[in-house]
């Protein structure tokens, strides 16, 4: 059975490669492998993200969700390299890839961890940013008590932007965290939807 790109120990071979790619308008090489969510190419949703996020803070605690191979986070610290930027995954490989990516770019603000790594090494210090391409995936349940843990850990001022396919429930999930902050649909692109949620009503 192929392994999921949520696999925590993928079983396939890494069979790393390099790939060019356009992170925060600067050509750049990273290491990709098998195993990992979109191994082969800048995903198209998230290149919809890219496209339509705002600007991100230039300091603070800002979060990567869902890493991958790390296009979100390392775009993240070469929009701000003065922010502490978390890379989070559950796939060990994808970790190992976006730690070395950001050394290779020489990103020092990027760390790696695992959901359970990352609570622990964050504490209660909030959150001033929030990028994912979530895993949908991974079911409903499961999606939804990752995004309640985490979009809770916003700063007042905090926001979340996430890409969504529109065929994939997008437009349900953004009622589903209307009901518990303010959530607003920002761009919609070649099937995707870009949504943002604050903290508040």
């Amino acid at each position: 059975m192929p392994d999921h790109y949520f696999t925590a120990e993928p079983a396939s071979p890494s069979e790393r490669r390099e790939l060019a790619v356009t992170l925060a308008g600067r050509r750049v090489h990273v290491e990709t492998a098998g195993g990992v969510f979109s191994s082969d190419r800048l995903d198209p949703g998230t290149t919809v993200l890219l496209e339509h996020a705002a600007p991100p803070p230039p300091a603070g605690l800002l979060v990567d969700l869902g890493c991958g191979w790390g296009p979100l986070a390392l775009s993240l610290a070469l929009h701000s390299p003065g922010a502490r930027v978390m890379a989070v995954d559950v796939n060990r490989r994808a970790l190992e890839l976006t730690r070395r990516n950001a050394e290779r770019l020489g990103l020092a603000g990027v760390v790696v961890a695992t959901p359970e790594e990352a609570a622990a090494l964050i504490g209660d210090t909030p959150i001033d940013l929030i990028w994912s391409n979530p895993p949908i995936r991974v079911g409903k349940e499961a999606l939804h008590a990752m995004l309640m843990e985490w979009l809770g850990r916003l700063a007042p001022h905090g926001r979340a932007e996430l890409v969504v396919a529109r065929n994939l429930g997008a437009d349900s999930l953004q009622r589903w965290i209307a009901g518990f902050m303010r959530c607003e649909r920002v761009a919609s692109s070649r099937g995707f939807r870009v949504l943002v949620a604050r903290p508040g009503e």
